[in-house]
């Protein structure tokens, strides 16, 4: 029996590929395709089937990808929605691959139309559950994402489908579901990259209310919307543009880089202290692991994209950038910023400061600007004393509350977040801004107690 689980970083979402007998089946696939091609023709496997839990809001989903590879039909949920692919799953709708039974359970709530799938082992009994986005570890789905009109209508319905369909299966079913802690889609998603009934029943906050009533108040709320989602609901409906292989991102020299980017955006994936000491003026700044996080909030399709990055982080770039519809890649700067100076270009700095100079400077007469660009669930304890809190994501819609005559210091936990506040700030014309290096978890650990 082949059993996979397929972690897509930054996104934090889980894709399956499931085998048996020489038959194999994906589940929620992403768009590059080649690890599932690669791991069921090492076990001698054909990929027949792919199975879609709901309309996906964050990734291009892959199925298109993965039929054009292998002929494997596809089954989407949500039949409610204009798909142009694939075939509408039925509540109740089986399957066989190799010995194991596979059963359909319609469990709206995340989206109207959402499917899990119910695996039976080869003696017939009930093992596993693909639960889509409707229950995480420690979690369950978003409700929001038809609106706050509809907010109670898909709490409701979430509610039944956890406590009617899915707890009833029995404590002793796992439970895979197809986002883990870091996702959009949830936003207490714990570190369990998969669980069962019985912990989520016992560990899963959002499980423990005494009715359904409880449940819709505690959960029926509206999260914050990334932007590029409406690009994903297009292409998760059209079906994505076949790739065929994965794009390579190509090198470019100085003068051809230089090129790109006079119709392009520049992202720079490096870490904030490279990128404060010298970067591409313009440039954006996106730190390599948390690129998909974040570039779906700041960067648009219409326009190509190239970056300045390290050489080992290009295939890992590429996937995240292609798993989120991002096709128009221009390239990297070959021989990174060495190679731009080298060529006479001019460079972008932003300052950084130490903690011991930062702790200085906010005890000094003029201490600047404090800038706090985390989001509500990281400062239940309390923000800042002084300065303001604008969450990252909204930084842009927010620029007329930011003075330009003092010195500006974007803060969050760790400090990638606020140099890429700090980027998006110096693109908009702000000179004197400065990024204390560690963030809050540095100031923490130095021991200055000035404005916490």
């Amino acid at each position: 029996m082949l059993f996979e689980q397929y972690r897509s970083e930054g996104l934090a979402h889980f894709s399956y590929l499931i085998g048996d007998q020489g038959q194999a089946v994906v589940i929620d696939p992403r768009r590059d395709v080649d690890g599932y091609l690669r791991d069921a023709a090492a076990g001698g496997y054909h990929i027949g089937c792919v199975l879609e839990t709901h309309r996906n809001e964050d990734y291009v989903i892959g199925s298109c990808e993965l039929q054009a590879a292998t002929g494997a039909m596809i089954f989407h949920a949500d039949g409610q929605m204009a798909y142009q692919y694939g075939v509408q799953v039925e509540d109740g709708q089986e399957w066989t691959i190799g010995r194991l039974k596979i059963r359909a359970i319609h469990t709206p709530g995340h989206t109207p139309g959402s499917m899990s799938y119910l695996f039976h082992d080869p003696d017939g009994n009930p093992w596993v559950i693909f639960t889509g986005d409707a229950l995480f570890s420690g979690d369950v789905g978003r409700v929001d994402l038809l609106g706050e009109d509809r907010l109670t209508e898909m709490a409701g319905l979430m509610y039944e489908s956890i406590f009617n369909k899915i707890l009833p299966l029995g404590d002793e079913i796992i439970v895979c579901p197809a986002h883990g802690a870091g996702s959009v889609c949830g936003s207490e998603i714990a570190e369990r990259t998969w669980t069962t009934i019985g912990l989520e029943r016992r560990l899963n906050p959002k499980l423990q209310v005494s009715s359904k009533a409880e449940f819709i108040e505690k959960h029926g709320k509206m999260l914050e919307r990334p932007p590029y989602f409406r690009k994903m609901e297009i292409l998760n409906l059209e079906g994505a543009p076949i790739l065929g292989r994965l794009p390579a991102l190509r090198p470019l020299m100085p003068v051809a880089f230089a090129k790109a980017i006079e119709n392009g955006q520049i992202v720079d994936t490096r870490d904030q202290t490279a990128f404060g000491a010298a970067h591409v003026p313009g440039s954006l700044s996106i730190y390599s692991e948390i690129l998909t996080n974040f570039a779906g909030w700041f960067l648009n399709y219409e326009t190509p994209l190239a970056f300045v990055c390290n050489q080992t982080d290009v295939d890992a770039i590429t996937r995240g950038m292609v798993r989120i519809g991002f096709d128009r890649l221009a390239g990297y700067l070959k021989g990174g910023m060495v190679g731009w100076t080298q060529a006479g270009k001019s460079i972008g700095r932003i300052e950084t400061l130490v903690m011991s100079d930062f702790c200085n400077l906010m005890q000094s007469d003029h201490p600047g600007f404090l800038l706090d660009v985390r989001g509500a669930e990281e400062i239940k304890d309390g923000g800042l004393k002084h300065g303001q809190r604008i969450h990252l994501t909204q930084l842009s819609a927010h620029l007329d509350s930011i003075p330009q005559e003092q010195k500006v210091l974007p803060l969050c936990t760790s400090g990638y977040r606020s140099m890429i506040a700090a980027s998006l700030l110096r693109q908009a014309g702000w000179e004197a801004v400065a990024v204390p290096l560690g963030g809050l978890g540095a100031w923490k650990a130095f021991g200055c107690e000035v404005v916490l």
